[in-house]
């Protein structure tokens, strides 16, 4: 388990499609990579992995088919960014939220702003991300939202648009800086969301007023 607070970046060094899973090499700081064991979980970009081949500076990982078709990493390119967490022990305070590291879908930047223009440095940001609409039901006005890893607070949601308010600490020390419109990011809505979703639609289903073909259509 995770919780979005991002402990460091790193970048992809390759991506190289085998027989079966593809292999991803990932540079990495020594800080977080002298933490590291073979078969240790990571979060890469909100994406949890099994670590491999570790050396000081890098370790690399195998892309199930599942996590190329949910998760943006089989599209990234050398040199790209992406954010890195380890997994929070037992006993450590909970700074984010609950991030399982599978990601649901991926959504796509459709503003990244800073609003005091004059001092980007120092200024909080607008993310607006379009999100699948299936996802919106997960989605809730100061509930939280995992953006390629990281643990954010909904500020609005118009349709299929997600607003978050960014502030300067996260826009540095995360990838959201190398980021643009039109950058795809992946997307985990909150597990607790999820299983209220759930129980609501069971229970809408044992009253009869939904059918178990109305639960499937809805994912569950």
């Amino acid at each position: 388990m995770f919780t979005g607070l991002i402990e460091t970046t790193g970048s992809i060094r390759s991506l190289t499609p085998t027989d079966g899973a593809t292999r991803i090499v990932l540079d990495a700081p020594a800080s977080l990579t002298a933490r590291l064991k073979e078969g240790d979980s990571v979060s890469v970009s909100g994406v949890c992995l099994t670590a491999l081949d570790i050396t000081e500076s890098s370790f690399s990982a195998d892309l199930a088919a599942e996590t190329i078709a949910r998760t943006s990493l089989s599209r990234l390119t050398s040199g790209t960014a992406v954010n890195l967490e380890l997994p929070t022990p037992a006993g450590t305070p909970l700074g984010g939220h609950i991030v399982q590291g599978h990601v649901d879908a991926t959504g796509t930047i459709v503003e990244l702003s800073p609003l005091h223009p004059e001092t980007p440095e120092h200024s909080d940001w607008r993310l607006r991300i379009r999100v699948p609409v299936a996802l919106t039901r997960f989605i809730v006005e100061k509930g939280s939202i995992t953006i390629n890893g990281i643990s954010l607070t909904v500020a609005g949601l118009e349709f299929d648009v997600v607003t978050i308010a960014i502030i300067p600490h996260t826009y540095a020390a995360t990838n959201l800086r190398t980021l643009t419109v039109g950058s795809e990011v992946n997307l985990e809505t909150d597990v607790l969301a999820r299983y209220a979703e759930q129980m609501r639609l069971q229970s809408l289903a044992a009253e009869g007023s939904l059918t178990e073909a109305g639960l499937i259509a809805r994912g569950f």
